[in-house]
C-alpha cells in the first residue's frame, strides 16, 4: 500500500466517476470503490510513497494552496502496467506547475517521493481499476469513454495513508 498526496474533485465531477466506478464493477472490474474499506474517493494523486508522515508533510507544504481550484478536464482512459485502468486530465501548465511546486516543497524538506511522481516523470491520472482482467479491457475501456469528458475543479486535498488509517486535510 502507498501513500499519497490526493486532490480531490469538485461535487458534480465526483459523482460522474462514482458512476463510472459503479458501471465498471457491473462489468466485473473491481474499482477503487470495493477496495478494502472503501473508503477511496475520485483524485488525482500529485505524490505516493511507500509512507508519508502526515505532520512532516503538513508542514513542508504550509504557505502552499494545495487544494488550489485547478480547472481539469479528464479528457481519455489510460492504462499502466499491471492493468491499472485511469482517466487522464489534459496536462496543462497550471496542472504541472502545480504538481512540480508540490514537489520542490516536498524534496526541499526531505520527504522522499516514487520517481514516477517527480516533475517531467509524473503521469496525470485519475485511477479507476487497480487491476482489471485482461478479458474485461476493452469494455472498461468502453465505459470510460461513455463518460468522456470529465469537468472538474479541485475542490480539496488530503495526505492519505490507508493502510495506516491516516486521511489529514490539507488546504
Amino acid at each position: 500500500m502507498v501513500a499519497a498526496v490526493e486532490l480531490y474533485f469538485d461535487t458534480d465531477a465526483t459523482r460522474r466517476i462514482r458512476v463510472l466506478w459503479d458501471a465498471l464493477e457491473a462489468e466485473g472490474v473491481q474499482s477503487l470503490r470495493s477496495l478494502p474499506g472503501q473508503r477511496h474517493r475520485p483524485h488525482v494523486s500529485l505524490t505516493v510513497a511507500p509512507r508519508l508522515d502526515p505532520d512532516v508533510v503538513a508542514e513542508a507544504l504550509a504557505g502552499t494552496v494545495v487544494a488550489t481550484p485547478l480547472r481539469l478536464s479528464l479528457q481519455y482512459a489510460g492504462q499502466f502496467v499491471g492493468r491499472v485502468l485511469w482517466l487522464g486530465p489534459s496536462p496543462t501548465p497550471e496542472l504541472l506547475d502545480h504538481q512540480a511546486a508540490v514537489h520542490e516543497r516536498l524534496a526541499s524538506a526531505g520527504v522522499p517521493v516514487s520517481e514516477l511522481y517527480h516533475p517531467g516523470r509524473w503521469v496525470p491520472h485519475c485511477t479507476l481499476s487497480m487491476r482489471v482482467p485482461n478479458a474485461l479491457m476493452a469494455a472498461a475501456v468502453r465505459r470510460c469513454l461513455e463518460v468522456l469528458p470529465v469537468e472538474a475543479t479541485v475542490a480539496g486535498a488530503a495526505v492519505v495513508d490507508y493502510a495506516r488509517d491516516i486521511v489529514r486535510p490539507l488546504t
